[in-house]
């Protein structure tokens, strides 16, 4: 299909678009399902009150509120990808907001099942799940009892249930700053033509050749956002205050604890990556040393961060051929992984090429009983190859956890979520690197993965060190303001990025930009997961079967127990420093190997 011009849906050859007629034929089928949900949920809410009568009732509700999810997730999850094919369409918009408004009825009239259980003694549900069928529930109930001590009463969760829009306040106004009321400037682009700085293209403008298109696109983004500082602060003083209210009235000893605790992860694990990331931020120096040697420049400047040290590469790839290379880099998963893989490229998982109104970006979605669906938007780049293969690796963990699980545990811990797709994409990464020969191609390939680890390890666990010390500054009766959160993160670019490159002062401004910082700590599993995903890949590069058969369980397991249990099985133990010194020490290598080549 090559590059042409941006197409209406109906254009796209049918082979190019995701199969979602298999989930349902027409909308009849759809609306079937959906008076099933009412009814379900009508069903399962005249249990209230009477569901530890007996084992066999309590099994009951399970089960049909296991039925109540499976039908709901897939009416939501077909409204939501018909959107996606074309926003425009008010059809596709009704489908959406019904299946929306139905997943919220659901869960409202399923609300009192967790209060009930966790209103009986241990011992006495220990006992029903002696029962015959109950059993399966085992790791629902240990999960939801390692929680009582921090779930209140009935009438204090209903109020705090009833502060939910209120408490999404922050994340909205921020939203709505950011996105539709921040206007930014016109520069001039490489061409010369006037072009208007939003956030789709920041970053391409970051990547463009010409420096003082770089610096303007800089400047001109950074120079708005510090005319709000006092603004953005005020915002983000409000989400952490009320992240640290939730915290202490469910009494956790501090935010990160109660944030951590969800994923029943250590907070240890959160400190082990930033001590381990502070340990090796000698390969980063080193690395911008070689930005700065590469790009030829007197300074280097934040600005120059993004632009590539490799010029004039075009390497275009159409969609059939990336699908070889991606399957020529998963070559080492074994066979059974790689027919998985195939059959996804031939029952039309992937919805492939743009079209007007189709959402942009990518992502792998579908539900329990459905495909595991992958929305792309292929443009024939190096860059579309590396998605295609990140999307599959997720895709591929839904499809084997929902082949090998029950519902209840069908799906897997947000904690893990980047494990496979990363996985994916090093494995790809080590095959090109291997059959690339050409010093300039090679060199492309190596700072592209370089740009993978500086801005998926370092920095978003420079932005998860940023939320440590902005929560315990307010934990400790201190306030978030403008001037402070500059000099907090400009500090710490500082460190991460070491002596060799000028920190502009508009840096410190970046914070706002930020949509994770309203988030509550998540973006440490970024980081976390890059690391585990660099440690099984070359587990699997190294030890062959016994290191793909111990991957493919991870990919097999789940929820059926905690992420750092299901990543220990496979081998990688996030409780340590070793996956993320191991990476690191990778990233070393890297920077030794374009030092030589540059």
């Amino acid at each position: 299909m090559g590059k042409i011009k941006l197409q209406e849906r109906e254009e796209i050859p049918v082979e190019y678009t995701w199969d979602l007629e298999s989930m349902y034929k027409n909308e009849k089928e759809w609306e079937k399902d959906c008076e099933k949900v009412k009814n379900l949920s009508e069903d399962i809410f005249n249990y209230k009150g009477k569901i530890l009568s007996s084992s066999k009732v309590l099994l009951e509700v399970l089960k049909k509120r296991d039925e109540l999810y499976r039908i709901v997730s897939k009416i939501f999850s077909y409204g939501n990808m018909k959107l996606d094919e074309d926003s425009r369409k008010s059809k596709s918009q009704i489908l959406y907001n019904k299946g929306l408004g139905l997943y919220v009825y659901a869960q409202e009239k399923t609300s009192f099942i967790v209060p009930e259980i966790l209103s009986a003694e241990e011992d006495e549900l220990k006992g029903l799940l002696k029962e015959e069928g109950l059993c399966l529930y085992k790791q629902y109930f240990d999960d939801i009892f390692r929680s009582k001590k921090h779930v209140l009463s009935t009438e204090e969760e209903t109020l705090l249930a009833q502060m939910g829009e209120i408490a999404d306040s922050p994340e909205n106004i921020f939203s709505m700053m950011s996105n539709a009321d921040i206007k930014f400037p016109v520069i001039k682009d490489e061409e010369g033509k006037d072009v208007e700085i939003t956030h789709g293209n920041f970053i391409p403008l970051l990547e463009s050749k010409d420096r003082n298109v770089r610096k303007a696109a800089f400047e001109g983004l950074y120079t708005t956002y510090n005319k709000f500082n006092n603004t953005f602060a005020a915002m983000l003083n409000g989400n952490v205050k009320k992240n640290i209210f939730f915290g202490k009235v469910r009494k956790y000893p501090s935010s990160l604890s109660a944030s951590l605790g969800q994923n029943n992860v250590a907070v240890d694990v959160y400190d082990n990556l930033i001590k381990s990331v502070h340990n090796n931020l000698k390969f980063m120096y080193k690395y911008i040393d070689i930005r700065k040697k590469a790009l030829n420049v007197d300074e280097l400047h934040m600005y120059d961060l993004y632009t590539p040290i490799v010029k004039n590469i075009d390497i275009e790839i159409p969609y059939e051929e990336g699908k070889d290379i991606v399957l020529k880099g998963l070559e080492p998963l074994g066979s059974e992984y790689r027919d998985i893989v195939k059959k996804g490229f031939k029952d039309r998982w992937i919805d492939v090429y743009e079209n007007r109104g189709k959402r942009s970006g990518g992502y792998s979605g579908g539900s329990y009983d459905s495909k595991p669906y992958i929305l792309l938007n292929y443009k024939d780049t190096l860059n579309d190859v590396f998605t295609l293969a990140h999307e599959m690796g997720h895709s591929l963990h839904s499809y084997f956890s929902r082949e090998n699980q029950p519902f209840i545990y069908g799906n897997y811990s947000i904690f893990v979520a980047e494990v496979a797709s990363t996985c994916n994409e090093a494995l790809l990464m080590n095959y090109l690197l291997n059959n690339t020969h050409e010093k300039e191609k090679k060199l492309y390939l190596l700072n592209h993965y370089m740009e993978q680890f500086r801005t998926t390890l370092y920095r978003q666990t420079m932005f998860a060190e940023f939320e440590k010390i902005i929560y315990e500054e307010v934990e400790k009766g201190g306030s978030l303001t403008g001037e402070y959160l500059n000099k907090t993160y400009k500090e710490l670019n500082e460190k991460y990025y070491g002596p060799g490159i000028v920190v502009d002062d508009l840096i410190a401004n970046e914070w706002e930009r930020i949509p994770h910082f309203y988030y509550n700590f998540y973006v440490f599993q970024y980081a976390t997961g890059f690391s585990a995903a660099i440690y099984l890949s070359q587990m699997i590069l190294k030890e062959g079967k016994s290191g793909v058969d111990r991957y493919l369980r991870f990919l097999k397991s789940g929820s059926s127990d905690y992420p750092i249990n299901v990543l220990k099985n496979a081998g990688v133990d996030m409780t340590t420093e070793e996956p993320v010194n191991n990476a690191l020490a990778l990233f070393g290598k890297l920077v030794d190997e374009i030092d030589e080549l540059i």
